[in-house]
Protein backbone atom coordinates (compact mmCIF):
# COMPACT_ATOMS: atom_id res chain seq x y z
CA UNK A 1 0.00 0.00 0.00
CA UNK A 2 2.71 2.35 -1.13
CA UNK A 3 3.04 5.02 -3.52
CA UNK A 4 5.07 4.96 -6.79
CA UNK A 5 7.95 7.15 -7.25
CA UNK A 6 8.29 9.33 -9.95
CA UNK A 7 11.06 11.24 -10.58
CA UNK A 8 9.31 14.90 -12.51
CA UNK A 9 5.20 13.35 -13.13
CA UNK A 10 4.06 13.99 -16.90
CA UNK A 11 1.45 15.90 -15.40
CA UNK A 12 3.59 18.67 -14.63
CA UNK A 13 5.27 18.65 -18.07
CA UNK A 14 4.46 21.86 -19.49
CA UNK A 15 4.38 23.08 -23.50
CA UNK A 16 6.47 25.93 -24.40
CA UNK A 17 4.37 29.47 -23.68
CA UNK A 18 1.76 30.49 -26.99
CA UNK A 19 0.72 33.69 -27.66
CA UNK A 20 -2.27 32.95 -26.94
CA UNK A 21 -3.86 35.97 -24.89
CA UNK A 22 -4.29 34.97 -21.23
CA UNK A 23 -7.57 33.96 -19.51
CA UNK A 24 -9.39 35.83 -16.83
CA UNK A 25 -7.24 35.44 -13.41
CA UNK A 26 -10.40 33.84 -12.11
CA UNK A 27 -11.91 31.31 -14.70
CA UNK A 28 -11.28 27.95 -13.04
CA UNK A 29 -12.32 27.21 -9.26
CA UNK A 30 -8.96 25.91 -8.50
CA UNK A 31 -7.79 29.95 -9.58
CA UNK A 32 -10.36 30.89 -7.47
CA UNK A 33 -9.94 29.25 -4.18
CA UNK A 34 -5.88 30.00 -4.46
CA UNK A 35 -7.07 33.42 -4.56
CA UNK A 36 -8.64 33.53 -1.42
CA UNK A 37 -5.91 31.66 0.36
CA UNK A 38 -3.78 34.52 -0.55
CA UNK A 39 -6.45 37.18 0.17
CA UNK A 40 -8.12 35.91 3.50
CA UNK A 41 -5.89 32.82 4.39
CA UNK A 42 -6.43 32.69 7.77
CA UNK A 43 -10.15 32.99 7.99
CA UNK A 44 -11.74 30.07 8.71
CA UNK A 45 -13.22 27.96 4.77
CA UNK A 46 -14.30 24.79 5.92
CA UNK A 47 -15.66 23.37 9.37
CA UNK A 48 -16.63 19.61 9.98
CA UNK A 49 -18.46 18.04 13.50
CA UNK A 50 -16.47 15.48 14.81
CA UNK A 51 -16.77 13.20 17.67
CA UNK A 52 -19.57 16.79 18.57
CA UNK A 53 -16.12 19.05 18.39
CA UNK A 54 -16.01 21.26 15.17
CA UNK A 55 -12.37 21.05 13.50
CA UNK A 56 -11.71 24.18 11.30
CA UNK A 57 -9.70 24.80 8.58
CA UNK A 58 -8.39 28.31 7.36
CA UNK A 59 -8.21 28.73 3.67
CA UNK A 60 -4.68 28.36 3.59
CA UNK A 61 -4.74 25.30 5.45
CA UNK A 62 -7.12 23.63 3.17
CA UNK A 63 -5.28 25.06 -0.05
CA UNK A 64 -2.12 23.63 1.43
CA UNK A 65 -4.33 20.02 1.82
CA UNK A 66 -5.08 20.50 -1.75
CA UNK A 67 -1.33 20.96 -2.94
CA UNK A 68 -0.27 18.14 -1.46
CA UNK A 69 -2.76 15.75 -2.37
CA UNK A 70 -2.44 17.19 -6.44
CA UNK A 71 0.98 16.78 -6.12
CA UNK A 72 1.14 13.00 -4.63
CA UNK A 73 -1.57 12.83 -7.47
CA UNK A 74 1.54 13.60 -10.27
CA UNK A 75 3.67 10.74 -8.26
CA UNK A 76 0.44 8.50 -9.58
CA UNK A 77 0.76 9.36 -13.11
CA UNK A 78 -2.69 11.54 -12.94
CA UNK A 79 -2.91 13.23 -16.40
CA UNK A 80 -4.71 16.23 -17.80
CA UNK A 81 -8.28 14.74 -18.33
CA UNK A 82 -7.91 11.55 -16.05
CA UNK A 83 -11.07 10.94 -14.36
CA UNK A 84 -11.15 10.77 -10.29
CA UNK A 85 -14.08 8.88 -8.81
CA UNK A 86 -14.57 10.77 -5.32
CA UNK A 87 -17.20 8.05 -3.00
CA UNK A 88 -18.31 9.16 0.46
CA UNK A 89 -20.04 11.25 2.91
CA UNK A 90 -19.03 15.07 2.44
CA UNK A 91 -15.83 15.15 3.86
CA UNK A 92 -13.31 17.63 3.67
CA UNK A 93 -10.63 15.13 2.60
CA UNK A 94 -12.89 14.71 -0.46
CA UNK A 95 -13.96 17.86 -1.08
CA UNK A 96 -9.61 18.30 -1.15
CA UNK A 97 -9.39 15.51 -3.85
CA UNK A 98 -12.08 16.52 -5.97
CA UNK A 99 -10.22 20.51 -6.14
CA UNK A 100 -6.24 18.58 -6.24
CA UNK A 101 -8.19 16.66 -9.31
CA UNK A 102 -8.80 19.68 -11.16
CA UNK A 103 -6.01 21.58 -10.02
CA UNK A 104 -4.73 19.20 -12.56
CA UNK A 105 -6.89 19.36 -15.18
CA UNK A 106 -8.34 16.06 -14.28
CA UNK A 107 -12.04 15.61 -14.05
CA UNK A 108 -13.71 14.75 -10.61
CA UNK A 109 -16.74 12.06 -10.53
CA UNK A 110 -18.50 12.05 -7.77
CA UNK A 111 -20.40 8.77 -6.57
CA UNK A 112 -22.95 8.44 -4.17
CA UNK A 113 -22.35 6.87 -1.05
CA UNK A 114 -24.62 4.71 -0.59
CA UNK A 115 -24.68 2.91 -4.03
CA UNK A 116 -24.52 -0.38 -4.32
CA UNK A 117 -21.29 -1.83 -6.39
CA UNK A 118 -23.22 -2.64 -9.18
CA UNK A 119 -24.18 1.05 -9.45
CA UNK A 120 -20.78 1.94 -8.65
CA UNK A 121 -19.43 0.07 -11.66
CA UNK A 122 -21.88 1.40 -14.47
CA UNK A 123 -20.21 5.07 -13.44
CA UNK A 124 -16.55 3.64 -13.29
CA UNK A 125 -16.88 2.07 -16.83
CA UNK A 126 -19.25 5.00 -18.61
CA UNK A 127 -16.93 7.85 -16.94
CA UNK A 128 -13.85 5.83 -17.71
CA UNK A 129 -12.12 6.42 -14.05
CA UNK A 130 -8.38 5.84 -13.64
CA UNK A 131 -8.44 7.00 -10.05
CA UNK A 132 -10.99 6.52 -7.01
CA UNK A 133 -10.78 8.77 -3.64
CA UNK A 134 -12.68 6.14 -1.09
CA UNK A 135 -13.86 7.42 2.52
CA UNK A 136 -13.77 4.32 4.51
CA UNK A 137 -13.65 0.08 4.46
CA UNK A 138 -17.54 0.27 3.15
CA UNK A 139 -16.63 1.99 -0.08
CA UNK A 140 -13.03 0.43 -0.55
CA UNK A 141 -15.16 -3.40 -0.44
CA UNK A 142 -17.41 -2.45 -3.20
CA UNK A 143 -14.65 -0.73 -5.30
CA UNK A 144 -12.52 -4.75 -4.37
CA UNK A 145 -15.93 -6.22 -5.44
CA UNK A 146 -15.84 -5.11 -9.09
CA UNK A 147 -12.55 -4.01 -10.16
CA UNK A 148 -12.10 -6.95 -11.87
CA UNK A 149 -14.56 -5.43 -14.32
CA UNK A 150 -13.56 -2.18 -14.33
CA UNK A 151 -10.42 -2.21 -17.15
CA UNK A 152 -10.21 1.62 -16.67
CA UNK A 153 -9.68 1.65 -12.80
CA UNK A 154 -6.04 1.52 -11.54
CA UNK A 155 -5.88 3.04 -7.93
CA UNK A 156 -8.19 2.83 -5.33
CA UNK A 157 -7.44 5.59 -2.25
CA UNK A 158 -8.70 5.61 1.18
CA UNK A 159 -9.15 8.05 3.43
CA UNK A 160 -10.38 6.62 6.38
CA UNK A 161 -7.72 3.55 7.08
CA UNK A 162 -9.89 1.54 10.18
CA UNK A 163 -10.75 -1.87 9.33
CA UNK A 164 -8.00 -1.83 5.75
CA UNK A 165 -4.89 -3.03 7.66
CA UNK A 166 -4.54 -6.43 6.32
CA UNK A 167 -5.78 -5.48 3.22
CA UNK A 168 -2.72 -6.58 0.33
CA UNK A 169 -3.53 -5.03 -2.97
CA UNK A 170 -1.57 -3.65 -4.36
CA UNK A 171 -3.27 -0.80 -6.20
CA UNK A 172 -4.78 0.16 -2.30
CA UNK A 173 -3.46 3.48 -1.08
CA UNK A 174 -3.88 5.77 1.79
CA UNK A 175 -4.85 9.60 0.94
CA UNK A 176 -2.30 10.33 4.08
CA UNK A 177 0.70 8.62 2.08
CA UNK A 178 -0.66 10.09 -0.65
CA UNK A 179 -0.28 13.64 0.57
CA UNK A 180 3.12 12.61 2.18
CA UNK A 181 4.22 11.76 -1.00
CA UNK A 182 3.04 14.89 -2.88
CA UNK A 183 4.93 17.30 -0.21
CA UNK A 184 8.07 15.36 -0.87
CA UNK A 185 7.43 16.24 -4.84
CA UNK A 186 6.28 20.01 -3.87
CA UNK A 187 9.50 20.55 -1.89
CA UNK A 188 11.76 19.29 -4.79
CA UNK A 189 9.54 20.63 -7.67
CA UNK A 190 7.79 23.93 -6.06
CA UNK A 191 6.79 25.51 -9.19
CA UNK A 192 4.70 22.34 -10.89
CA UNK A 193 1.93 22.63 -8.85
CA UNK A 194 1.31 26.79 -9.55
CA UNK A 195 1.94 25.79 -13.05
CA UNK A 196 -0.78 23.29 -13.09
CA UNK A 197 -3.04 25.29 -11.49
CA UNK A 198 -2.41 28.24 -14.28
CA UNK A 199 -2.85 25.95 -17.23
CA UNK A 200 -6.57 25.39 -16.39
CA UNK A 201 -9.18 26.86 -18.50
CA UNK A 202 -12.59 28.05 -18.48
CA UNK A 203 -13.54 25.55 -21.21
CA UNK A 204 -12.32 23.03 -18.62
CA UNK A 205 -14.58 19.71 -18.33
CA UNK A 206 -14.36 20.60 -14.31
CA UNK A 207 -16.76 17.94 -12.77
CA UNK A 208 -19.08 14.36 -14.37
CA UNK A 209 -21.67 14.36 -12.04
CA UNK A 210 -24.45 11.06 -12.22
CA UNK A 211 -28.50 10.83 -10.91
CA UNK A 212 -28.99 7.84 -8.86
CA UNK A 213 -30.37 5.93 -11.27
CA UNK A 214 -32.88 4.70 -8.86
CA UNK A 215 -35.77 5.00 -11.32
CA UNK A 216 -34.46 5.15 -14.48
CA UNK A 217 -31.00 4.66 -16.09
CA UNK A 218 -28.10 6.67 -14.64
CA UNK A 219 -27.76 9.65 -16.60
CA UNK A 220 -24.72 12.20 -16.43
CA UNK A 221 -23.96 15.96 -17.03
CA UNK A 222 -21.05 17.06 -17.95
CA UNK A 223 -20.00 20.72 -16.11
CA UNK A 224 -17.40 23.13 -17.52
CA UNK A 225 -15.54 25.50 -15.42
CA UNK A 226 -15.94 29.48 -14.56
CA UNK A 227 -16.54 31.76 -16.94
CA UNK A 228 -16.35 29.73 -19.58
CA UNK A 229 -18.91 31.37 -21.58
CA UNK A 230 -19.67 28.11 -23.14
CA UNK A 231 -22.88 26.00 -22.20
CA UNK A 232 -22.26 22.57 -20.83
CA UNK A 233 -23.32 19.31 -23.10
CA UNK A 234 -26.82 17.79 -22.48
CA UNK A 235 -27.23 15.14 -20.40
CA UNK A 236 -26.01 11.82 -21.38
CA UNK A 237 -26.83 8.36 -21.04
Amino acid sequence: MTTASVAVPAACVRPAPSATPQPAADDTFPKLVLRHAQSRGDRPAMREKDLGIWQTWSWAEAVANVRAIACGFATLGLQRGDKVAIIGDNRPQLYWSMLATQCLGGVPVPIYQDAVAEEMLFVLDHAETRFAVAEDQEQVDKLIAIKDRAPHLERVIYKDPRGLRHYSQSWLTSLVSVQAAGRAFDAAHPDCFPGEVEMGRGSDLSVITYTSGTRAVQRCWMTRSLRSGQRPPRAAR
